[in-house]
């Protein structure tokens, strides 16, 4: 029986050798060439050493503000953080910047602020302005973050495990591939819900609110006390953040839509998602429960609310697919029932404010637009002020002063007098 065996085994490998030959033969390949995004990486050691302080720059590509204490602070898009002494806010005055890579949002609690940074959250003590210093940090906060690309072409070579992408290459690239089964670079597109997705393997990824400070409605981050709420896809983030050095990653939430904004309200969180306002309760600040939704066609909408109302914007032209420029009045006074109040049209809104019955709207190229809001059915029919020729992105009113960020940069309004809306100061964009 043995000797049987011993021969047999090399016959049945040839016949097999034999068949997977024939099956090549059969299959016929080629080379192509196409346009990819290669992915630039950095290795995980530098990119964890890379955080620190630099000198004051221009505004270049300004992202989101958040203000604390007489203190502005604005992203720098993916670099980091331009610190402000806005004391004067007709002079304010430029006193450093945080290299932050991968910064898009921030937060601060005390003298701590806490920023993302690619995949990570890092906390940076800005006790002194002028000396700030990394003081904790939690790695891969944010799994799989990249940077802007253009969805149009392929990505090619993608591997997590490299470093962090940082950036991105257009090259030509060539290779073999089976005719007819196209390219082998990953596309970027998005699942049922609206989450971005790499591949046919379907990994997800992501492009890119006491003692804490203000944020706008564009706002990512809000801090409640000793937690740190943050959206990312689908996903409500919660971080205890009550003892830095020290923070902890806690739950993550998950929401069957894509989160794109937050916004606290006496206690709760208002959550703006690319199909509608999700309302979550902090009885247990350790798990947010949902209370209530309500929905809307598929379109990004940050939220603000005052009193009774929520305050959503709609807009068309971004990864939300949505087709729809409007502006929601929803009523809240019965959480667990949202009901819409009325719908306005607008250009295309962006960030929004609201303060002591004054509505701040940033609808896009058309400029920023003020509202008298007293009469939730008639905002339209009261706009006080238009000030076109300035692309807008996001605003936080307080105290009587407007600070708003922009394509063109910062600029400051006082609306003390709500009839008479007067320009403070500006920082503006260095254009090339």
């Amino acid at each position: 029986m043995k000797s049987i065996l011993k021969i047999a085994f090399p016959v049945v490998l040839l016949l097999a050798l034999a068949s997977i030959t024939q099956s090549c033969r059969d299959r016929v390949f080629e080379e192509m060439t196409y346009m990819a995004n290669v992915p630039v990486y950095m290795e995980f050691d530098k990119f964890r050493a890379a955080v620190k302080k630099s000198s004051s720059r221009e505004l270049v590509s300004p992202g989101k503000i958040y203000f604390k204490d007489n203190m502005l602070y604005i992203n720098e898009s993916l670099e980091g953080v331009h610190i402000i002494d806005n004391s004067n806010p007709a002079s304010p005055q430029k006193i450093g910047f945080i290299e932050i890579p991968g910064n898009v949002d921030i937060a601060i609690r005390g003298n701590i602020l806490y920023a993302d940074s690619f995949i990570d959250l890092v906390a940076i003590d800005i006790s002194n302005p002028d000396q700030p210093a990394e003081v904790d940090r939690i790695k891969n906060a944010f799994p799989n973050v990249l940077p802007p690309l253009d969805f149009s072409i392929p990505v090619y070579g993608l591997d997590f495990t490299k470093g962090v992408v940082i950036g991105w290459e257009e090259k030509e690239v060539t290779e073999v591939v089976e005719r007819g089964t196209g390219y082998r670079g990953d596309k970027l597109y998005f699942d049922a819900i609206g989450r971005p997705q790499i591949g046919s393997g379907g990994n997800e990824v992501s492009l890119p609110g006491s003692s804490s400070g203000i944020g706008g409605s564009m706002a990512r981050f809000t801090i409640i006390e000793s937690f740190m709420y943050a959206v990312h896809n689908n996903s409500l983030k919660v971080f205890n953040i009550g003892s830095t050095p020290g923070m902890q990653k806690g739950t993550d939430i998950q929401v069957p839509r894509v989160i794109e904004t937050i916004y606290p309200f006496q206690g709760r969180l208002f959550l703006g998602t690319t199909t509608g306002m999700l309302v979550y309760g902090l009885n247990d600040p350790a798990r947010p429960a949902f209370i209530s939704e309500f929905n809307h066609v598929n379109s990004c909408d940050p939220v603000v609310v005052a009193d009774t109302i929520a305050y959503v914007t709609l807009r068309s032209g971004t990864e939300c697919n949505g087709f729809t420029n409007q502006l929601d009045l929803i009523n809240i006074s019965n959480l667990s029932n949202p009901q819409l109040i009325k719908t306005y049209p607008m250009h295309n809104p962006h960030g929004l404010g609201i303060d002591n019955g004054l509505l701040f709207i940033c609808d896009g190229d058309a400029g920023l637009k003020v509202f008298d809001a007293s009469n939730p059915y008639q905002i339209t029919q009261n706009q006080i002020a238009h000030f076109q020729n300035i692309k807008t992105f996001d605003v936080i009113p307080y105290n009587g002063i407007l600070m708003l960020i922009g394509a063109d940069g910062l600029f400051q309004y006082d609306y003390t007098d709500p009839s008479n809306l007067v320009l403070l100061s500006s920082i503006l964009v260095q254009k090339p």
